[in-house]
């Protein structure tokens, strides 16, 4: 995926590993951990951690860190296609703790036919943690796909109290 032109990034400390954040002047546009699938290598914005998309991002990532079901509220600004938006939409609406099939996403859409179209979108979602593709799972309720690694994937889960859900 090519990012948006970006104002500004920034690089934070997680648990789980570095994160690289950018910010367009709308909103967050990217959140990559390193080693991310789908992502480029380099954000071409300049190192600018005092942007105020930034700030917040980095203030709220902080708080989901000490308590999974703290929201996000900052402006988002993803570069995508408007399916992948509405997907990455959809995803906003699975709360921490709980957990979507691909299929179920699909329905919510009212395109129940497009699972595999779904998948991708969730594949290639430019927002990690912050539009939670993490809480989806396979059909039979497996761990499957994440951009940042399965090892992350469950971390997540875990960490919000949804590996009961998917068991």
């Amino acid at each position: 995926m090519n990012p948006p032109r970006c104002a500004a990034q920034a690089r934070i400390d997680s648990p789980l590993g570095p994160l690289t954040l950018a910010a367009t002047d709308r909103g967050l546009a990217l959140v990559w951990f390193d080693g991310q699938a789908h992502r480029t290598a380099v954000v071409d914005a300049p190192l600018a951690p005092q942007h105020p998309h930034l700030v917040l991002a980095s203030r709220e990532l902080d708080a989901y860190w000490r308590d999974a079901r703290a929201p996000f509220t900052v402006p988002l600004d993803p570069p995508g296609t408007p399916f992948q938006q509405a997907v990455w939409q959809a995803l906003r609406a699975i709360a921490p703790g709980a957990v979507a099939s691909y299929g179920e996403i699909a329905r919510r859409l009212g395109r129940p036919a497009a699972v595999r179209a779904v998948g991708a979108a969730i594949g290639r979602n430019p927002l990690s943690i912050v539009v939670p593709c993490h809480r989806v799972l396979g059909r039979d309720g497996s761990l499957t796909g994440y951009a940042g690694g399965l090892a992350r994937k469950q971390a997540l889960l875990g960490r919000e109290g949804a590996l009961r859900a998917a068991a």
